[in-house]
Parts: C-alpha cells; sequence; structure tokens
C-alpha cells in the first residue's frame, strides 16, 4: 500500500497493522517535574516500544505492504542500530530475510540485538564508506528490497502511529496538548507524528530536536530549503546524526513544524539524568534531546501543557553509567544552573 502523500488514512492503517504488536506506549507525567519546570509535561516513552524504540512502528509497516509475492528475497536496510533492529523484528515476525548494514562503531547493544532477530549483520566504517551503496550492492546481487530509514511513504505513515496515538490519548484524558516536542534525525518520525497531529489536533504545535553539529533540520527549517552540514561532528545523539532531512519528509516539516532548538551533548546527558531519576526510565541521548530541549527553551513553554516524545532506550550499560555520572545534579540541571565544559 503506497501513495504519492503521507495522509492520515495511511497512518490509521499503519496503526491497525500494528495491532497487537506494537506496544500502545503510555503518556507519563511527574508531578515533581511539572513543579521544577513550571508546566504540564507528559512523555511519550517509546524506549518502551518493541526493540527499545519507535523505528519499529514503521519498519513492520513497510514490510506488510510488501506483496507476499515479492518477500521472497528478503528486505536490506542500513542503520546505526535502531532502524536495524526494528526491520530486523519486522522481518522476523513475518518470515523474512533481513540483512542490515551497520556501522563497526555502533553500540554494541544494537548490534547485539539486531543479530539476536536473526538479522545478517554487514559492518562498515562511518567516515570512510558508503552504507546506502553498500546496501543498493547487496539489494542488486539479491534481489532484496531496500527499507530505507526515514524517507519513505510507508515508514513515515508507520512512525507517525506515535502521533496518532497520541491524540488518542490526549483526548481520552481530555487533555489540552499546547506543544509536541520529538527528536530529529531524517525527519521520518517527526514527519509522521506532525502529519497526525495536524490531523487531529490543529491547533498544536510541533517543534524538533537535534544535536549541535548535526541540526540540519533546524537550519533547513530557518532557511526554507533543505541545507547539508559537513558530518563528523562528535555527538553521543548516534541515533540522530543525519548530515541533511530527507526530500519527502523536509516537505511535510516544512508545513508542519514550527521550528526546532539545538542541544549540547552535556544537555542530553542531563536530560538522561533526570528522566532516570524521576521517571525510572532508560533513555538513549537521541532519545532524550526534545527533552533536553524543553529544559533549555523552559521559559519559552512556561504555563503550557507539553507531550515530550522520547525516541529509544537503545544505550550500552557503560556508556548510560558514564553519563549518570558526568551529568549535573537534578536541580542545576532542570534549572540551568549547570556545569556545562
Amino acid at each position: 500500500m503506497n501513495t504519492e502523500n503521507v495522509t492520515i488514512d495511511l497512518i490509521e492503517d499503519a496503526a491497525e497493522r500494528l495491532t497487537g504488536l506494537a506496544v500502545r506506549t503510555p503518556l507519563l507525567e511527574s508531578a515533581q517535574l511539572n513543579e521544577a519546570l513550571g508546566m504540564r509535561l507528559f512523555f511519550k516513552p517509546e524506549c518502551l516500544q518493541r526493540t527499545g524504540s519507535f523505528k519499529f512502528r514503521g519498519a513492520y509497516t513497510k514490510l506488510s505492504r510488501i506483496a507476499p509475492d515479492k518477500r521472497k528475497c528478503g528486505v536490506v536496510a542500513y542503520s546505526s542500530g535502531n532502524h536495524a533492529q526494528g526491520v530486523a523484528a519486522a522481518a522476523q515476525q513475518l518470515g523474512m530475510h533481513a540483512t542490515i548494514v551497520m556501522p563497526s562503531d555502533a553500540p554494541r547493544i544494537k548490534i547485539d540485538n539486531t543479530r539476536g532477530y536473526g538479522a545478517d549483520i554487514v559492518l562498515y566504517e562511518r567516515h570512510s564508506e558508503d552504507r546506502q551503496a553498500i546496501a543498493e550492492e547487496i539489494a542488486g546481487r539479491n534481489g532484496s528490497i531496500i527499507v530505507p530509514p526515514f524517507d519513505d511513504i510507508d515508514i513515515i505513515s508507520g512512525q507517525g502511529t506515535v502521533g496518532l496515538e497520541i491524540a488518542r490519548q490526549a483526548d481520552y484524558a481530555n487533555i489540552g496538548v499546547d506543544e509536541v516536542l520529538c527528536p530529529v534525525g531524517g525527519g521520518g518520525l517527526l514527519s509522521g507524528v506532525a502529519t497526525a497531529l495536524k490531523s487531529k489536533l490543529p491547533m498544536t504545535r510541533i517543534w524538533c530536536a537535534e544535536p549541535a553539529g548535526y541540526d540540519d533540520v533546524v537550519r533547513s527549517l530557518a532557511a526554507g530549503s533543505r541545507i547539508a552540514i559537513e558530518p563528523g561532528a562528535a555527538s553521543i545523539c548516534d541515533a540522530i546524526v543525519t548530515p541533511q532531512p530527507g526530500s519527502i519528509t523536509f516537505e511535510i516539516m516544512k508545513r508542519l513544524v514550527s521550528g526546532g532548538f539545538a542541544v549540547s551533548d552535556h544537555a542530553v546527558m542531563n536530560a538522561v539524568a533526570a528522566l532516570f531519576d524521576r521517571l525510572k526510565l532508560v533513555v538513549e541521548p537521541g532519545g532524550a534531546a526534545a527533552f533536553a530541549a524543553l529544559v533549555q527553551q523552559r521559559e519559552r513553554f512556561a504555563g503550557k501543557t507539553i507531550v515530550v516524545v522520547l525516541s529509544g532506550g537503545n544505550v550500552d550499560r557503560a556508556a548510560f553509567s558514564t553519563y549518570l555520572d558526568r551529568a549535573d545534579d537534578l536541580e542545576g540541571a532542570l534549572t540551568g544552573q549547570t556545569q556545562e565544559p
């Protein structure tokens, strides 16, 4: 199933396909964080999703829309880890073979989990090899179908079920949502969430967050056209370090997203630690970027009702421990009185 545009009908179709397979993640609220930040704050914890991130939603939607007679040659995807796991798990559910092209420096937990779902893994060097070219060579040799990480109608509509759930949950609980903040890499999640929310909650404004040095979406939204940044900057947010927004996703984001914010690694560490301290959630750095942005912009959002999407929780144990150790104390992290280097 595919059309030229991402529509609410496509997102609702994806939600039906995912029924009983994807976790309907809750909206979580912390009275302590509300008081500390001066707003009513809800979190959509996709770190609790199947495979540990929102990526399963889009991957399963994409694979389930492949005609059964075209599934025999399998699929191939390229990913730093979360899309890899989503595609591998979706392929396992549908009885398809999956090959995943992953960077050799991807977090070990993401490589191990992807392999655990039955996928074959091809490692490449992030700074010297072209992952898309490698995937295309494999697909050409095996007749496999390429599953892009974000710039695809089926992928976007699957990720959009996050926004659809937010709208339905807010309606059920009679919550008026003023703003939604979402992490962004290539834009699959953000464009899908924005499409669903603007259909169901047209007055809600959507914002994005990405790491400093990889703030291509923030810059592109400000400029009104796609901007590419030079890759190579250091960031702990490995899940969302993309050099340029997708062509499909950007056209959606340009219409529906109000803007975005770049956040430092230290701000992200503080967000990771605060989410662990107050909500007892394990959130990976990229998954916590939107909360880091909210804290950074707390005066802008004061007094409003906000939903923050926590997009994933796949982080190595040693790295997570390091982030907790290097973060500021909770009061400093939430008031902006940080010890950022």
